[in-house]
């Protein structure tokens, strides 16, 4: 009899920790070439429940997914990404691999409907853009409002974000204490903050989630950091390595 309740009790526990949203970094970050489409089906095939990208308003006006400022580090190409054209773009692959910088609007035609998708508003002038993109995709029914997410280290961003729209979901990113996003993040109505797990302890943990706020914590691809997290509770995590969650 122990044994089984034992047992009951494992799977319990572990039906608990799988209710943890499983967020692929970039896509699969740690097996493709980041925010392309590929390493975005990589992450789903992989069993990721939703995915994280990048993006920035290039310079011909579309929305584009990819992390830094610059195309020096991750493509063969040179110079600032908002500086460039679509079509300037296109003609460049991404580092390791051969495939292009794609549109926010192929990465959303990627995904089946029910993944969801955490856009981060790296550059200024982004929200617009994104917002009409996503909407655009949501009323043709191929993706769920619920869905969508965006978040960025540029809280203004996200203040001309809501400005834009009332019901959109917002989450506040930190790298530092992520108890100082709390006031912007109730100010904003935001559902959540993304903050650095190596930030997070049981303490801060339990006052964001008090103030009625979820947690998808980044990035956390060491097993061992991953188990360290889950126990805390969050509501996500963004790894790398989706099959480790």
């Amino acid at each position: 009899m122990k044994k089984l309740i034992f047992l009951l009790l494992f799977f319990v526990n572990l039906n608990a920790q799988n209710t943890i949203l499983n967020i692929g970094h970039r896509g699969a970050k740690g097996h493709v070439a980041e925010n392309t489409v590929a390493s975005i089906k990589k992450a789903i095939e992989l069993g990721a429940d939703g995915i994280e990208i990048d993006v920035f308003r290039c310079l011909s006006g579309e929305i584009v997914v990819f992390h830094d400022k610059t195309l020096d580090k991750l493509t063969n190409g040179s110079g600032y990404i908002e500086e460039k054209s679509l079509s300037e773009l296109k003609e460049l692959k991404v580092l390791g691999s051969k495939h292009s910088i794609p549109t926010l609007e192929e990465v959303i035609k990627s995904i089946d409907r029910g993944v969801i998708l955490n856009i981060e508003l790296k550059g200024p002038n982004t929200s617009e853009g994104s917002l009409e993109m996503a909407n655009k995709y949501i009323k043709l029914g191929e993706i769920n409002s619920s869905d969508i997410l965006f978040s960025s280290f540029n809280w203004k961003e996200l203040s001309a974000l809501r400005k834009l729209d009332k019901n959109v979901k917002i989450a506040l990113i930190t790298g530092d204490d992520p108890l100082k996003a709390i006031p912007i993040a109730l100010t904003l109505n935001a559902v959540a903050i993304n903050p650095n797990y190596k930030k997070l302890n049981q303490d801060n943990v339990e006052k964001i989630v008090s103030s009625g706020l979820k947690i998808y914590t980044w990035t956390v691809n060491n097993k061992f950091d991953i188990i360290k997290v889950k126990k805390l509770k969050i509501n996500g995590i963004i790894t790398d390595f989706p099959e480790r969650i």
